[in-house]
């Protein structure tokens, strides 16, 4: 019998050997199955305002304890937080277990904490952990949210979806040709979205990279397509940064920024500008 296994998390499907770690960095075929082998291993960890998550329109004033740990499913390379999500298992960390996480988490509510968020880097390959602590989560009464670039099997989805309660999703951009440039799928992310928005609450996030997907037209074909889903999902209009791969392309105009967010509005009744 083959040691090789399927890894189920994400569209990629990694076929992996005992000891093999997927193209994500962050999962690996322990011998008798695919598991998180970033499982507790935080990278970043802080309390923040629930706004930087994004997210403007869930418990807007509050703040939320936000966990990190390394890798990543796609491959920007405009990536903001590269020196994470492009990592590995030798990048240091701090082990938390997901008792430890919520611990904390409860600690911190006199503080304004509402619960944990899953950020920094890609959170659905760390999905035990991500599972594991949200069940701990959910029975005290705290809040489940996951900053996500919405690559994720619809499956996988499907069976932890019960347990968010929030979304921000990073729509990257309108067309299988930029998330060819990307290592992704633009029906996964897609359907991510549609399947999420019927259970819990999405923010969707756009962040504009000059000459690659600031074009009106296309904002005006997101926004339309997320607006036939719900008019009230709130859509993030971000400004581009040079980072990582992307250093000779100034940032974003923020008259470029304000453009979309006019066109967006057309369509959706909650548009914002970031970074601006």
């Amino acid at each position: 019998m083959s040691d090789t296994l399927t890894c189920e998390i994400c569209p990629r499907h990694c076929r992996l050997a005992t000891g093999k770690v997927g193209a994500c960095r962050a999962r690996v075929n322990d011998g008798t199955k695919i598991t998180a082998l970033n499982y507790g291993a935080v990278t970043s960890i802080a309390l923040d305002p629930i706004e930087k998550k994004p997210l403007y329109r869930f418990f807007p004033g509050s703040r939320i304890l936000s966990v990190g740990s390394y890798g990543c499913n796609l491959n920007c390379p405009f990536c903001q937080n590269h020196e994470i999500s492009m990592a590995d298992s030798t990048f240091p960390t701090r082990q938390i277990s997901p008792e430890q996480l919520c611990e904390l988490a409860a600690e911190l509510v006199p503080q304004k904490n509402i619960g944990v968020a899953f950020t920094y880097n890609e959170p659905f390959i760390g999905y035990e952990f991500v599972r594991d602590t949200a069940n701990l989560l959910k029975a005290v009464g705290l809040k489940v949210v996951l900053v996500t670039n919405g690559t994720v099997a619809p499956a996988a989805l499907k069976k932890i979806l019960p347990l968010i309660d929030a979304l921000n999703i990073d729509l990257k951009g309108f067309s299988q040709e930029i998330y060819s440039l990307l290592g992704g799928d633009f029906e996964t992310v897609r359907r991510t979205i549609e399947m999420s928005a019927q259970v819990c609450h999405v923010e969707v996030t756009s962040l504009i990279v000059p000459t690659m997907n600031d074009s009106p037209a296309d904002m005006d074909s997101e926004a339309a397509w997320l607006a036939s889903l719900s008019k009230d999902i709130p859509l993030h209009i971000s400004r581009f940064f040079p980072r990582y791969k992307v250093t000779n392309l100034p940032p974003t105009p923020v008259k470029t920024i304000y453009e979309l967010v006019d066109v967006a509005k057309r369509h959706l009744n909650f548009v914002y500008a970031g970074n601006c």
